[in-house]
C-alpha cells in the first residue's frame, strides 16, 4: 500500500520507527528500544506510549520524541503518521497481549510495517484475522521471538538442516522461572498483574508468556510440525486465574516425540530456557543462560563444544555475530538480531526488491502457530490431558 504524501522509497538512512506501549515503568518496551538502537538501523520518532495521556506525554519527553508526535491513542497515531511525509515506516507494538490485534490492524491498514511482541494475539480467532490482514496488506509483519536471533540457535538450525544429527526422534524443551512463586499480582506489580489476567493475557498464563518461546524455539531449530499434544496446565498459587506451570507431551508429524515444561513457580530458576534435540546420528543441547555454547554429540563419539565465533560455527551463526570470540552475547543482542533482520527486509521493501534469502525472522505465520499451540494446550488440559490435535 502506498500512502499519498509519504516518502518510503529512500534506500538509505535510518528507518523511522514508532512505538505503541512501552512507556515509563514498562520492561519490554525498553528492551525493544535498545534492540532497535544497537545497530543504528532505526530512529524512534513517534509513540503512543501509554493509554494515560500524562504518562504518554512524559514518556515521550524522556525519549526525545517531539510533542506533536506523542499520541494518546494508537488509532490517532496510525492515521496521523500515515499522511506525514516523514511518517513512521514501522511500528513496534509492546503492549499486553489483548492490544496486539487492534493496534497491529490499525497500522497495517495505514500501510505501515509491524514489529510485534509475542504472543501474536490473545485469541486464536484474532490471530487468524490478523494473519489474513497482514498478508493482504503487502507490509512486513515481524514477531519478536527473540531467542531465534541467538547465533548458536542459528547454528543448531543449520546443523539440523544439514543432517548432522540425522532423523529427529526426541525433542526436549523447557523454560523455568521462579518470579511468580508467590501471588505477586496482589502486590501491585504491573508485569505480574496483566500476565495473570485472562482479559489481557488470553487463555494461557505461563504457556503464553514463556511456553510459546520454548515451543517456537523447538520448531525453529528442528523444522518439525506439531501434530497433537497432551497438556496439563496448573495454577499452583491459590487464587491465580491462569496457569503458572505447564507439562506437555508432543507428537510431531513424521514420528518424532517431544516434551515441554514451562514454569514460573520453580524456585532456583531465573530464565532457564533449554533445548535438547536428539536424532539417530547425534544430539544437540543449548541453554539460554549459557548462550554462546552449543553441545554437539555425534553418536558413539565424545561431546563437542561449538562456540559462538569460534571453531565449528558456520555461516548462519556468523552472520548474526557481533563481537569477537570470547566476548559474551545474549538477550539484548538476540533481540537486536531480529530488529536487524527486520531492517534488512524493510530496506529491501523501500526499493521493491526481494530481501536476501538468508534474512530470517519470525513471521505472522509463526505467531498463528504459537496461538494454535496455546489453544490446543488449553483444550487438552480442560479435557484431563487428552491427546488433542492442533486446530
Amino acid at each position: 500500500m502506498t500512502i499519498a504524501g509519504r516518502d518510503d522509497s529512500q534506500s538509505t538512512g535510518p528507518i523511522r520507527l514508532g512505538m505503541v506501549g512501552g512507556g515509563q515503568g514498562a520492561f519490554i518496551g525498553a528492551v525493544h528500544r535498545i534492540a532497535a538502537r544497537l545497530d543504528g538501523e532505526y530512529t524512534l520518532v513517534a509513540g503512543a506510549l501509554s493509554s494515560d495521556p500524562e504518562r504518554a506525554r512524559i514518556s515521550a519527553i524522556d525519549l526525545g520524541i517531539a510533542p506533536e508526535r506523542a499520541y494518546t491513542s494508537y488509532e490517532g497515531m496510525a492515521k496521523a503518521e500515515s499522511v506525514r511525509k516523514d511518517g513512521i515506516e514501522a511500528v513496534a507494538i509492546v503492549t499486553p497481549n489483548h492490544m496486539h490485534y487492534p493496534a497491529a490492524k490499525a497500522f497495517l491498514e495505514c500501510g505501515i510495517h509491524v514489529i510485534c511482541d509475542k504472543p501474536l494475539t490473545s485469541t486464536l480467532e484474532d490471530a487468524y484475522a490478523l494473519a489474513e490482514l497482514a498478508k493482504g496488506s503487502g507490509k512486513l509483519f515481524v514477531l519478536t521471538h527473540n531467542y531465534t536471533g541467538y547465533p548458536m540457535i542459528r547454528q543448531a538450525r543449520e546443523m539440523v538442516q544439514a543432517g548432522a544429527i540425522g532423523t529427529i526422534r526426541v525433542v526436549q524443551a523447557e523454560y523455568a522461572q521462579a518470579w511468580l512463586t508467590t501471588k505477586l499480582e496482589d502486590t501491585g506489580s504491573k508485569q505480574a498483574t496483566w500476565r495473570t489476567d485472562p482479559a489481557k493475557s488470553g487463555a494461557g498464563g505461563a504457556i503464553g508468556d514463556i511456553g510459546t518461546h520454548a515451543f517456537n524455539l523447538a520448531s525453529f531449530v528442528t523444522g518439525l510440525e506439531l501434530e497433537a499434544l497432551a497438556a496439563d496446565l496448573t495454577a499452583f498459587v491459590p487464587g491465580r486465574r491462569l496457569d503458572d506451570n505447564v507439562h506437555i507431551m508432543m507428537r510431531f508429524k513424521g514420528g518424532a516425540k517431544g516434551m515441554l515444561w514451562a514454569s514460573q513457580v520453580a524456585p532456583g530458576n531465573e530464565n532457564g530456557l533449554r533445548l535438547r534435540v536428539y536424532g539417530d546420528k547425534g544430539g544437540l543441547e543449548w541453554s539460554q543462560e549459557d548462550p554462546n555454547y552449543l553441545w554437539f554429540t555425534p553418536f558413539g563419539e565424545p561431546k563437542r563444544l561449538i562456540t559462538r565465533g569460534g571453531d565449528g560455527a558456520g555461516p548462519a551463526a556468523s552472520r548474526v555475530t557481533r563481537t569477537p570470540f570470547g566476548h559474551p552475547e545474549g538477550y539484548l543482542e538476540g533481540f537486536a538480531n531480529i530488529y536487524a533482520e527486520a531492517a534488512r527486509a524493510i530496506r529491501a521493501a523501500r526499493t521493491g526488491a526481494a530481501p536476501d534469502p538468508d534474512v530470517i525472522y519470525p513471521t505472522v505465520d509463526d505467531g498463528v502457530t504459537g496461538m494454535r499451540f496455546i489453544d490446543a494446550a488449553v483444550r487438552s488440559s480442560a479435557a484431563g490431558g487428552a491427546w488433542t490435535p492442533m486446530a
